[in-house]
């Protein structure tokens, strides 16, 4: 990952970096991986994550349609 600095100006780079880093789910994955999670802990996690999405994606496609 690459940020450019353009004259000398670090806080607008650290702006772009962090940017990146959470569209990357990279502060995410830090999070999760801070404490050591059981593979059925994860499955269940991961499960319930996917039911979230696709609830959000109906709800969205129903507000989209108009109901």
């Amino acid at each position: 990952m690459n940020v450019v600095v353009r004259d000398n100006n670090v806080d607008q780079a650290l702006r772009a970096l962090k940017k990146k880093m959470q569209r990357e789910g990279i502060f995410r994955e830090m999070k999760l991986r801070r404490n050591y999670e059981k593979p059925s802990e994860r499955r269940a996690r991961e499960k319930a994550e996917a039911v979230r999405r696709h609830r959000k994606l109906l709800r969205k496609r129903m507000e989209r349609e108009g109901f």
